[in-house]
């Protein structure tokens, strides 16, 4: 399991959220658990989450579906709870860490 993997997610509102993706970095590998941020349904987002138009939330494409970065919603989840890996971004791991950065930073303080 490496930084930037894309899991299906077996939780109970996959629907919406049907992937999440591994931000953690591999330094911690030897946890038990993952930080992960769920990868929204566009379609579903923008009927019900207002979330503004910048960094903090980019769109992917997996497996056809078009799925947005939601980093308001990041969460620890134990590593047993990933089991269908469907894709890697590591590709976009810059896109992703300048989400993360805008969330976390004092940018807007």
């Amino acid at each position: 399991m490496k930084q930037f993997d894309v899991f299906r997610n077996a939780g109970r509102n996959r629907s919406a959220i049907p992937y999440v993706v591994v931000v953690q970095s591999s330094w911690f590998d030897r946890s038990q658990r993952r930080v992960v941020v769920p990868l929204v349904s566009l379609d579903v987002l923008e009927r019900t989450v207002r979330l503004p138009r910048s960094a903090i939330n980019p769109e992917f494409t997996i497996e056809g579906h078009r799925v947005v970065l939601h980093p308001l919603e990041i969460v620890s989840v134990p590593v047993e709870t990933l089991h269908e890996h469907v894709a890697s971004l590591a590709e976009d791991g810059d896109t992703i860490i300048a989400a993360l950065d805008e969330l976390f930073s004092r940018a807007w303080a």
